[in-house]
């Protein structure tokens, strides 16, 4: 907000006529609320409409402002131009008096529009960071099911098949590699975040547009002559150079050299043979000033030497005051254009990033889903396609009967993974399925309940315990006990694990943080 008042009262104030008429403050009034509010009512727009012939050339600029702020489509380019070509008919009727009417109706109009709707641009970003992040988690979810629907879909579906014939041998085998890939941690896409809707398409535009119109007007001013024609195209391009946006923190490429330009061009307007060229100052200062803060008091010396300057040469004090001023509003104007521009491409950046953080936690949730609820299922499939195995066709029908459920069971599990962030699992058909895998196994089962409470992360932790078993162990009996204060299991044939896993971890990001003490 402080940046478009500054702006505006670059544009608006005249330092030789303070005191505004009438119509001029009225429709300066009115520019305030579309600058400074969220409210875009078309009847203050009528209202600078039927004021601009009498408020003058220099309301022209804000009225260009508020029919881009207020109306959409072809309709605001369309009014615009009115209004531009209308301060061509206020002005005074020279050919320079009415291009730079044109001109600075144009200029003025686009920067004020700029440093308004990028200021509402990043509001808007800002307020919708939520909004990114649930469509890089929709992206990511869907990604997940196709991948995993590809890959551990399809191995379940083939095991199904497989106990439908019983080849247990080759249900043990294609288990086995479907629980190396449950436990695969998914690697990032490499795509990138979603854009947010509202993009600055319009920033780098205004900017180059702004900058064209500038130096157009001073081309008009300085009447073709050549050299200080190219002082300003190399200071006004300097400017543009260091108003590019940039990554924050970054300076511009070959910053020492386009700044001592800049120091050097500047001087050259100042002490230029036969009168200065005041106008040109202020693009410089605009130029330190957009360079950053260390550059400031560098912008407040050319500002400074301009007054002193046109002292020294003789220009009446309401002339030094009115292009000092001039200096000041140009650096305003130009460094809050390019100041809203930054902080809109920043705003669209953290929000990438955001969307990108909240694709990588939603990668790792399913990641742990899959871990947690298809591991444990693929041990047991593994399990009972080696007891039926041992078994023989006369003995394996029951086994083979329970791996077809044990696979459909996973594979509706696999497919609510993406839609469902926190999967509810019954403590007690846990323990059935645990007491049968593991006896399966030939594990002798004991099983101890002190309590009766159904807690879905305590299924999951018996999961993960019993995965470990089957896994981990040579146990030949194995204790589960359930009291008021948690779980335990317990085997006598654990083995050294070998490699890391993702289970303790995954456990951890699934409990409850502890309160502080």
């Amino acid at each position: 907000m402080l940046i478009v008042l500054v702006v505006l009262l670059g544009v608006a104030v005249d330092p030789l006529h303070p005191v505004p008429s009438p119509p001029f403050a009225l429709v300066l009034a009115l520019q305030l609320v579309y600058c400074l509010t969220p409210w875009r009512s078309r009847w203050p727009l009528a209202a600078q409409t039927l004021l601009l012939p009498w408020a003058g050339p220099a309301a022209a600029g804000m009225v260009a402002a508020s029919a881009l702020l207020v109306l959409r489509g072809a309709a605001r380019w369309c009014l615009f131009g009115a209004v531009v070509a209308a301060a061509a008919l206020l002005a005074p009727a020279t050919p320079f008096g009415i291009a730079l009417a044109v001109l600075n109706a144009a200029c003025q109009g686009l920067v004020l529009f700029g440093v308004t709707r990028l200021g509402d641009t990043r509001t808007a970003v800002h307020a919708a960071r939520a909004q990114f992040a649930a469509r890089a988690v929709s992206a990511e979810r869907s990604r997940a099911a196709r991948e995993l629907e590809a890959a551990l879909g399809t191995i379940l579906s083939t095991i199904i098949a497989l106990a439908g014939r019983g080849d247990t041998a080759r249900i043990a085998e294609v288990s086995r590699s479907a629980a190396a890939r449950a436990r695969a941690v998914p690697s990032a896409t490499g795509e990138p975040a979603p854009e947010p809707d509202l993009t600055p398409r319009l920033a780098l535009p205004i900017l180059v547009a702004v900058h064209a119109g500038y130096l157009a007007t001073s081309l008009i001013y300085l009447q073709g002559r050549p050299a200080p024609s190219l002082l300003a195209a190399g200071i006004l391009g300097l400017q543009l150079h260091h108003a590019l946006p940039r990554p924050p923190g970054a300076r511009p490429r070959h910053a020492a050299w386009t700044a001592a330009a800049l120091v050097l061009l500047t001087t050259v307007t100042l002490l230029y043979p036969g009168q200065a060229y005041p106008q040109l100052a202020g693009f410089a200062a605009a130029g330190f000033l957009i360079f950053g803060r260390a550059w400031w008091p560098l912008a407040g010396v050319v500002v400074a030497s301009l007054s002193a300057v046109l002292a020294l040469r003789g220009y009446s004090p309401a002339e030094n005051l009115y292009w000092t001023f001039n200096a000041v509003a140009i650096a305003a104007m130009f460094y809050g254009l390019s100041t809203q521009t930054a902080l809109v491409f920043e705003a669209r950046e953290a929000q990438r990033a955001l969307a990108a953080l909240a694709a990588a936690d939603e990668r790792r949730r399913i990641s742990r889903d899959v871990h947690d609820l298809l591991g444990y299922g693929l041990s047991a499939i593994t399990v009972k396609a080696e007891l039926a195995g041992r078994l023989g066709p006369e003995g394996s029908g029951e086994q083979l009967a329970e791996i077809a459920a044990i696979a459909r069971r996973s594979l509706a599990a696999l497919r609510a993974i993406p839609a469902e962030p926190d999967p509810r699992l019954s403590l007690a058909a846990e323990l059935d399925s645990a007491r049968s895998v593991l006896e399966a196994a030939g594990v002798e089962v004991t099983v101890r309940r002190e309590s009766g409470r159904d807690d879905a992360l305590l299924a999951i932790v018996l999961r993960e315990a019993v995965t470990n078993v089957l896994r981990h162990s040579d146990a030949t009996y194995c204790l589960i006990d359930i009291t008021p204060t948690g779980l335990r299991v317990v085997n006598d044939g654990a083995r050294a694990a070998r490699g890391t896993g993702s289970g303790t971890a995954n456990l951890t990001a699934r409990s409850p943080p502890r309160a502080a003490p």
